[in-house]
C-alpha cells in the first residue's frame, strides 16, 4: 500500500505525468531526425572554377616573356582607364 499518494494522484500529478510525457516524445522525435539528418549525405556544390582577373593574365603573360615591359605597362593603363561600367 502506497501512503505517500494518499487518496490518490492530485492533478499536479496528471500534469507533471502530462508534461513528462510530451517531453520524453519531443526528446525521441529530435534524437531520430538528428540521428537521420547526421547520416544522410550531404549535397554542397562543388566549389566554382578559378578565374584569373585581367591584371592577372597581363602578368602571367609578362611573367611568362610573352610580352616586353613597355607592353604590359600600356596593357595595364588600357585596363585601369577602361573599366567596365566607368562610362568610359
Amino acid at each position: 500500500m502506497m501512503f505517500w499518494y494518499g487518496n490518490g494522484m492530485s492533478g499536479w500529478g496528471y500534469v507533471l505525468m502530462t508534461v513528462g510525457m510530451v517531453a520524453f516524445w519531443a526528446l525521441v522525435i529530435v534524437g531520430i531526425v538528428m540521428l537521420v539528418r547526421a547520416a544522410a549525405p550531404r549535397s554542397t556544390p562543388p566549389p566554382a572554377p578559378y578565374a584569373p582577373t585581367p591584371e592577372e593574365i597581363v602578368a602571367m603573360r609578362f611573367a611568362r616573356g610573352e610580352i616586353d615591359e613597355d607592353e604590359y605597362r600600356r596593357r595595364l593603363d588600357a585596363l585601369h582607364t577602361h573599366r567596365p561600367g566607368s562610362g568610359a
